[in-house]
């Protein structure tokens, strides 16, 4: 039983973001606009925002009742029929805000996992998504029943609704079992893959979602990979061979971009793609210098690689897209080496290969002298 959400015409949703305190607000619309753009990249219209500052969430609907009010009229006024939020909403307070504001509430977890279940196209991406899917629908099978209780009631209400919600579980369990169990076998393939790999120089282009690895992993292999302006293009690890003539061989590999408040269901489920950032010699980080949160970008992206075990990891700081920003200035690197590119022209590729090339020329250096 997968949460599913059917699109029979264009949905027109207002987002809503609760600071807890008024210093916040900014951050809150920062990710807002975020929120914006991931509503775009699943084909919905944003056709309000509304932001709530309380020192804590709601219990029964995260926002305050009097906001819950004012977004049902908000609704009617502009035609809108569903409400996103960008922070998890618990079982409870999903339901209660669908039965007051008689429409469809989301989250931002909900609005990523439906994202990438458009966007998956090989086998592991599927399975992978639809493991986090069922992950995220197994805990709030109970207020599903109870939700479906409370409105059918009556005899023969409650008993096989027990029945059916034990039922769902032992389904969904058995499922994510078996989700686990081929997604472990297909882990044993690319542990096998990563083994003929041993003796190869391998760099993984991590980064927030939309900087460009894909435009620039084609340009620097040769390759056909897929890639748009817009969020989450490439789900699946895709590694080649590096466009070089140098006697080592390098291999890149582009990964799944980054985002601020990825649902953990994803960041667990996609382990065995993100292994290939793991096992990277050199991580080179692309960054969109065009984006006005680039330091938060950064950040964030530091930060996922730390949940991932990867932060240990050598990297260079490749700053794309700066055909955009004709007077770039990068942030500090801590030391990092830094390099300004445009992928899609073209601009400062050459730099990044001889950099690379030189990293790998260290690399083997320091394997032959241990």
């Amino acid at each position: 039983m997968v949460i599913e959400y059917g699109k029979p015409e264009t949905e027109r949703a207002i987002l809503i973001g609760l600071a807890l305190d008024s210093r916040k607000r900014g951050d809150v619309a920062e990710s807002l606009e975020e929120l914006a753009q991931l509503t775009l990249s699943a084909g919905a219209q944003v056709v309000g925002q509304r932001i709530q500052t309380k020192p804590h969430p709601n219990p029964a609907f995260f926002v305050g009742r009097g906001l819950v009010d004012e977004l049902k009229t908000q609704l009617g006024d502009l035609n809108g029929n569903c409400v996103i939020f960008d922070d998890p909403l618990s079982p409870a307070q999903q339901r209660n805000l669908e039965e007051t504001l008689e429409t469809k509430v989301i989250d931002r977890s909900i609005l990523i996992l439906d994202i990438f279940a458009t966007r998956a196209r090989t086998a592991a991406a599927r399975l992978q998504v639809e493991l986090a899917q069922l992950e995220y629908t197994l805990p709030r099978l109970t207020g599903a029943w109870l939700h479906f209780s409370r409105q059918y009631g009556g005899i023969g209400a409650k008993g096989p609704g027990e029945t059916q919600l034990e039922t769902d579980r032992r389904s969904i369990r058995t499922k994510i079992s078996h989700l686990k169990e081929r997604l472990k076998k297909l882990e044993t393939q690319r542990q096998t893959q990563r083994s003929n790999r041993q003796d190869l120089f391998k760099v993984a282009l991590v980064g927030y979602t939309n900087a460009g690895k894909s435009t620039l992993f084609n340009q620097l292999t040769k390759a056909e990979v897929r890639s748009a302006d817009q969020l989450f293009t490439t789900l699946d690890s895709t590694t080649r061979l590096m466009a070089i003539d140098h006697p080592k061989q390098i291999v890149l590999s582009d990964t799944v971009g980054f985002i601020k408040k990825l649902p953990h269901q994803l960041v667990e489920s996609f382990k065995s793609t993100l292994e290939e950032v793991k096992q990277a010699d050199l991580l080179a980080h692309i960054i969109d210098a065009s984006d006005p949160h680039i330091e938060e970008r950064i950040k964030q992206t530091r930060e996922v690689l730390k949940e991932i075990g990867a932060d240990s990891i050598p990297y260079l700081m490749i700053y794309n897209k700066i055909d955009l920003v004709p007077e770039f200035l990068p942030p500090l690197s801590n030391g990092h080496k830094s390099l300004m590119i445009s992928a899609q022209k073209k601009t400062g590729l050459a730099a990044v290969k001889a950099e690379i090339v030189v990293m790998a020329d260290q690399f083997q250096h320091a394997r032959h002298t241990r």
